[in-house]
């Protein structure tokens, strides 16, 4: 299979951008995480950037393979990108705005979303559902840091 280099560069373009600006927009309410009390599993705050850096690659490596699909479905590509919309305002949910029950809810929702967008990929290709996997453990993980930050705080 030939790489169509516009549509690849996009498909990753658009994930990391919507990271990379929800990032720029939260600068300020990472000093105030610093300040909180975290659970015991909670990571250095370094890691975040590459783990989720690494993510949005994975995310734009799968659209990629669905929208290149012989069985492409718009239905898939549309769960993905809703999904990509919670996913750039969680952060500043709670990172900035300080709402963390709120924050919660609306990670259990991206989490569900995620998964929809899972199995829809997977029925597309199959690599491409595996390629989203990291990210719903990482969501995952990151629900569990979300719900204690709102319990010790």
């Amino acid at each position: 299979m030939k790489i169509q280099w516009k549509k690849c560069i996009l498909c990753l373009a658009v994930p990391l951008a919507a990271g990379g600006l929800s990032a720029l927009l939260i600068r300020d309410g990472m000093e105030t995480f610093q300040s909180l009390n975290k659970p015991a599993l909670s990571p250095p705050g370094w890691l975040f950037p590459v783990v989720w850096s690494i993510l949005y690659l994975l995310m734009g490596i799968a659209s990629y393979l669905v929208l290149t699909s012989e069985k492409t479905s718009r239905s898939a590509l549309t769960v993905y990108g809703i999904q990509l919309v919670f996913n750039f305002f969680w952060p500043i949910l709670f990172f900035n705005l300080g709402y963390y029950l709120f924050s919660l809810i609306w990670l259990v929702i991206l989490w569900g979303l995620i998964l929809v967008t899972i199995l829809l990929f997977f029925r597309i290709s199959r690599p491409a559902g595996y390629l989203m996997l990291p990210y719903l453990l990482w969501v995952s993980f990151a629900g569990y840091l979300n719900l204690s930050i709102y319990l010790l705080n």
